[in-house]
């Protein structure tokens, strides 16, 4: 699903409507998948009835459209004109000829027509404004929708709200919502997804966020030629890398896991078991010594090399040991609690070293970190590698502030992907994934569930366990961020709260996330 601005979205729909696929025809396609989204979502019998709020612009000829198509299912439907549409306007026309009922503002001033057809209808459609909105709202529209907002919290049954393209009031560029903005259950959203509605405080409004087409002509370029996708399900299943019934360990790679310290033991086990659970065929943990008494008997499956400590930290000369053994992993990650002590940073340094050969890396935690502090560090990385910041991480490896990195997050991403060569996961709410050659992916979930110690480990687990078994880096970067992320709702689900979820129970979510991709 493409990820576009408003300014992109302007000119998708002029091109196709100059290569003849008109805005007519463009509105009759998002109308149907709306309705299409309506009857499905709540056809249960009793529920069959929509009340509209109408605009004067796209979004309320898409309601419009939309109930035509309900009115021809069977369902019973009235528009409720917010802001006038034209005189002679043949949607309106077409929609009484189906037997809508049409209600407007301009006779309904102390709303009362408006509350009663609240208490009738199970289902709310919000036409009002579209993404050319700016805010703040003004006028009689606004009043018209925070009457609604507020009348919707009050009632003990209120209908089921569905926003088309965006929730009136929200800036569908900045993320910024208006105060008057009614929260939907869903937004059906046309043809591509708004880049303000995987914003806050936008997104608190959205609901589950669904897409339709508007037909767009195939081959159109100012489509095709936006690099920007929120990543999806299906997406994600044709990506995955296949699992010949054939195949046998050495098939589905070998990950090697560089971290662990005395205060920070358990995070290689995190890392090492997704890496395991996303189809890697052999994970390798390398530790410090005094770390595999406790650790080996909570991971029976990995095997281990053992590493020259200080005080519970990897030393420098483990360098040299771990470079002895880099004939057969296919993927290396080099982070997870490594602690950041000056013995574990010439241990990189001594890694990261002219000559050696190393295999596509995936770099996390601590290990930024420390790699921060080499001059010229992504030169010294194999290209491209995956580096997998939160935004306190980020900061340190670009000298920004976190302030300033959250305030811009895809562009900084962006830059900074194109300027190290490299593959940049900056993680949080919508995780972001930004490739060398341009491409951008955006993980459409935002949740509590995954602010937790660990939860980091396993997703980088994820990725260098897809790396070894022969993605891409940007695909092995955007699939194991999707799986992470569906794995964080799917744990929240199981536990009834977000706030009880620890890493551990997302690794264990995986096995569901992966299920469902079957």
């Amino acid at each position: 699903m493409k990820y576009v601005s408003v300014s992109q979205m302007i000119a998708i729909e002029k091109e196709a409507d100059a290569s003849g696929n008109t805005y007519a025809q463009m509105m009759e396609y998002a109308g149907r998948g709306l309705a299409e989204v309506v009857r499905d979502a709540y056809n249960q019998a009793g529920s069959q009835s929509a009340l509209g709020l109408v605009g004067s612009g796209n979004n309320g000829g898409d309601t419009l459209v939309a109930f035509c198509y309900l009115q021809e299912w069977g369902w019973q439907t009235t528009a409720y004109v917010v802001k006038t549409r034209p005189a002679d306007d043949p949607l309106v026309a077409r929609f009484l000829a189906a037997g809508g009922t049409l209600l407007e503002l301009d006779s309904d001033p102390a709303y009362e027509k408006l509350a009663t057809a609240l208490e009738n209808f199970a289902v709310l459609l919000d036409g009002v404004f579209g993404t050319g909105i700016r805010l703040p709202l003004r006028g009689s529209a606004a009043a018209t929708l925070d009457f609604v907002r507020i009348r919707l919290a009050e009632m003990q049954s209120p209908p089921r709200v569905i926003a088309v393209d965006c929730p009136s009031g929200v800036d569908c560029d900045t993320g910024e919502a208006a105060p008057e903005t009614i929260p939907a259950e869903i937004t059906v959203t046309m043809a591509a997804i708004k880049q303000g509605l995987l914003k806050f405080s936008a997104f608190n409004f959205v609901g589950d966020l669904r897409m339709v087409g508007i037909g767009l002509p195939a081959g159109l370029p100012a489509y095709d030629g936006l690099l920007r996708e929120v990543v999806e399900a299906a997406w994600v299943r044709r990506t995955l890398p296949a699992r010949p019934l054939d195949g046998h360990k050495g098939t589905f790679g070998t990950v090697l896991v560089v971290g662990g310290s005395l205060n920070y033991s358990g995070a290689v086990l995190l890392a090492g078991e997704a890496a395991f659970r996303s189809g890697a065929g052999w994970v390798t943990l390398a530790v410090p010594a005094p770390l595999h008494a406790a650790l080996a008997s909570a991971f029976v499956e990995a095997t281990w090399l053992l590493l020259p400590h200080e005080d519970g930290f990897i030393a420098a000369e483990a360098a040299e040991i771990v470079c002895a053994n880099l004939d057969k992993p296919t993927a290396l990650l080099l982070g997870p609690g490594f602690g950041t002590r000056e013995t574990s940073q010439n241990f990189i340094a001594g890694l990261l070293s002219d000559g050696q050969n190393l295999p596509s890396m995936v770099v996390d935690a601590d290990g930024l970190k420390l790699l921060a502090q080499l001059p010229f560090w992504w030169d010294q990385l194999p290209a491209p590698a995956v580096l997998t910041p939160h935004p306190g991480e980020m900061a340190i490896l670009t000298g920004l502030t976190a302030a300033e990195i959250q305030s811009n997050r895809l562009e900084i991403a962006e830059k900074f992907a194109r300027q190290w060569g490299h593959v940049v996961v900056l993680k949080g709410a919508f995780t972001l994934i930004a490739a060398p050659d341009g491409r951008t992916a955006v993980i459409s979930v935002a949740t509590p569930a995954l602010g937790r110690a660990g939860t980091g480990d396993v997703l980088a687990g994820l990725i260098a366990g897809l790396r070894a078994q022969g993605l891409e880096a940007f695909e092995a970067a955007a699939a194991g961020a999707w799986i992470h992320a569906q794995a964080g709702l799917q744990a929240a689900a199981v536990m009834g709260s977000t706030a009880t979820v620890l890493a551990g129970d997302v690794l264990a979510a995986l096995v569901d996330v992966f299920a469902n991709l079957e």
